[in-house]
Parts: structure tokens; sequence; C-alpha cells
């Protein structure tokens, strides 16, 4: 099969196969990406959890650049 069919047979799946598809295509090209994603998507769900337990607040973001550009031009 040429490569040029293999896409155009890909692209005629279902957005959820196509999704599976890249990321495993993804994966294969640098496999300890997929130890990274897995960390930082334990990192991002164990920050949602201290932000709903109130262990962790939220800041505006117009707040934090407002505090960066005060630092950068002080």
């Amino acid at each position: 099969m040429k490569a040029d069919d293999l896409i155009a047979e890909a692209l005629l799946l279902p957005v959820e196969l196509r999704t599976q598809l890249a990321d495993k295509l993804l994966q294969s090209l640098n496999p300890m990406r997929k130890e990274i994603d897995e960390a930082w998507a334990e990192e991002a769900e164990k920050r949602v959890e201290e932000i709903r337990t109130g262990k962790a607040k939220t800041i505006a973001g117009e707040e934090v650049f407002k505090k960066i550009r005060n630092r950068l031009t002080t």
C-alpha cells in the first residue's frame, strides 16, 4: 500500500479513531513523549483537585500579567 492510499483511508475514519491513530503515530516517533504526557496529565489532575478542595487558589490571568509587567518595569 502506498503512503497516499494509507492517508486517504485514514482520513475516512471517524474522528475518534483518527485521534487514536495520530496519537499512536506520534508516540512511535518519540516514545519518551508518552511518559512526559502522562506525568503532565497527573500534575494537571493534582492541581485541579487542589483547586476543588481549596488547597490552592486561582489568580486571574490579567492580574498575573499585571504583576509581571510591574516587575519588569521597576
